[in-house]
């Protein structure tokens, strides 16, 4: 998948391909079908899509595919490359084979993609350009503060006005999409019900809430603490192999850095404003772990008791009340 145009490789035994180019817009891509429907017989229902994931790119095509009732699934490159061994070479048209390969073998065991719903989209869209204006305010500002103590005082007031106006229009777009995702929420029922339930923990704020709701799906997609800590690049794995390799047990990083990031601001919060996470962190670290793996581990806590409440449909207690029948 790019901007103009896509490769596309049919094939209905896994050995032969039919490739073409087709050109990534809202009347190409139906002629495309139309064809290949016309010279090979088939239905809409017998065909099975795979692409890779490349954002806005695939819209298109997904959309014409879930309006047809055809068959997707979206895969991340690097599970495609990995899943067919040693390879040699690529071009656009050698890879679209390769996924046409991918999911001829392997599409009983996939899990099909599915459309989000237009308000997680929406959601979606405010949490990355918000993401984007904190790096771009962040890059005006470090600079700034870092150089107080090495630039001569006129030269860095004169620097500090030339990007005082920059600094106050992004923070005030910020506050702005601030405001149109607490309305999103506020006005969607289902969202504000696992905002509610998601904020109850110590740590997580609305922020980290709406990350958690977009990145699960409403937590349809990731139903499973274990598995949202994995794709967080939370969770720790061994790196052994026989008695010569003994490696310290860490996180992978084929991980959503975003949302670690958010994850470990969360924790930091909540060892300060949680008694019971201040001195569990103070007793690990008392006990000589890192600071960085405690605060993983509370990570992890808190992805926890996340997804507790949300599957239990409960505010987070800190004593947890059986419900009486």
């Amino acid at each position: 998948m790019s901007k103009n145009s896509f490769q596309a490789a049919l094939t209905v035994d896994g050995l032969n391909f039919h490739g073409q180019e087709v050109k990534n817009n809202a009347s190409e891509i139906p002629q495309y079908f139309r064809d290949l429907l016309i010279r090979f017989g088939f239905k809409p229902s017998q065909l099975i899509v795979c692409m890779e994931h490349t954002g806005v790119y695939c819209y298109p095509l997904l959309d014409y595919l879930v309006k047809h009732g055809i068959k997707i699934y979206v895969q991340p490159a690097i599970q495609i490359i990995r899943s067919q061994g040693l390879q040699r070479g690529k071009s656009d048209k050698i890879d679209s084979r390769r996924i046409a390969k991918y999911v001829f073998k392997n599409h009983s065991e996939l899990k099909s993609w599915t459309p989000k719903r237009v308000v997680v989209q929406k959601l979606k869209a405010l949490l990355v350009v918000r993401e984007r204006l904190l790096k771009a305010k962040n890059q005006f500002e470090i600079p700034i503060k870092e150089s107080k103590e090495f630039i001569e005082k006129s030269i860095r007031k004169q620097v500090e006005k030339s990007c005082k106006c920059s600094i106050q229009a992004i923070k005030k777009d910020i506050k702005s999409i601030d405001l149109e995702i607490a309305k999103i929420v506020k006005d969607d029922a289902r969202i504000s019900h696992q905002m509610k339930l998601a904020t109850s923990v110590v740590g997580v704020g609305p922020i980290i809430g709406a990350n958690m709701i977009v990145t699960t799906n409403e937590f349809q997609d990731i139903r499973h603490p274990k598995k949202y800590a994995c794709y967080s690049g939370i969770a720790p794995f061994e790196h052994q192999s026989g008695k010569s390799v003994r490696g310290k047990t860490r996180v992978s990083h084929f991980a959503n850095k975003t949302m670690k990031t958010l994850l470990h601001l969360g924790a930091r919060s909540a060892v300060q404003s949680s008694p019971e996470l201040k001195m569990y962190y103070q007793r690990k670290c008392a006990e000589g772990k890192p600071k960085m793996s405690v605060l993983n581990a509370v990570c992890n806590k808190l992805i926890t008791r996340v997804f507790v409440c949300i599957n239990n449909n409960r505010l987070y207690q800190k004593t947890y009340e059986r419900a009486v029948a």
